[in-house]
């Protein structure tokens, strides 16, 4: 995947130090293989985080932290002890990301909010790229972000040049952009457009407060 893009955009580190390398996984027996692929992937990026899309991320864990992953990103709706989870990937070193599906409240992802390092809010069903960006979702991220002013809030799922400011204007500060980045002709200039646009309304909010 890490290998696909450099392809797409060259070797230069245009990404910038704040970059977080994003992996799905969804096939338990898939994951099953990927800790000794992802050490040797871990090496083309900046920070790793793992988005896991699985029913049991408890397992997970100490796999992922031993092949070199910076942050451990799980789904609230697929463990019944978010705390003692959020507890285990510190102890392995890790930061924390939660994840909430379309379905999901954001108020069933507050009680952990000030645990966590990042919030999650998909902006697609989980399962498949090239889906169309879920607009009634943005109302989570200005929620979290009235809320949790210093919270590190990302959106995943069609987001691109046509999406990116209303996930700003929201208050989205990390964005996962897959289809419109590989799928562009000129990826770096989709990529600079996406930070662009989250910079000035990160310096906007700023200057209101």
């Amino acid at each position: 995947m890490v290998e696909c893009l450099r392809k797409s955009v060259g070797q230069d580190p245009f990404f910038g130090e704040e970059i977080t390398h994003f992996l799905y996984f969804i096939n338990h027996k898939y994951v099953e293989s990927c800790p000794a692929v992802l050490e040797s992937s871990f090496l083309n990026v900046n920070v790793a985080d793992m988005h896991m899309m699985v029913s049991r991320p408890e397992q997970w864990v100490k796999p992922m932290a031993a092949a070199g992953a910076n942050q451990y990103t799980f789904h609230l709706e697929a463990t019944t002890n978010p705390g003692n989870l959020i507890k285990e990937i510190r102890e392995s070193g890790m930061k924390v990301g939660l994840a909430i599906k379309p379905g999901t409240t954001v108020e069933e992802l507050a009680p952990w909010a000030n645990q966590i390092d990042m919030a999650l809010v998909m902006t697609v069903e989980p399962g498949f790229g090239g889906q169309k960006f879920m607009e009634d979702m943005m109302p989570k991220v200005s929620w979290l972000r009235s809320q949790f002013p210093s919270l590190d809030i990302e959106v995943d799922g069609g987001v691109g040049p046509d999406t990116i400011h209303k996930c700003a204007e929201a208050g989205a500060n990390m964005i996962v952009s897959g289809s419109a980045v590989i799928g562009s002709d000129d990826p770096r200039s989709v990529i600079a457009l996406l930070r662009t646009v989250v910079a000035e309304a990160i310096q906007k909010r700023s200057l209101d407060r």
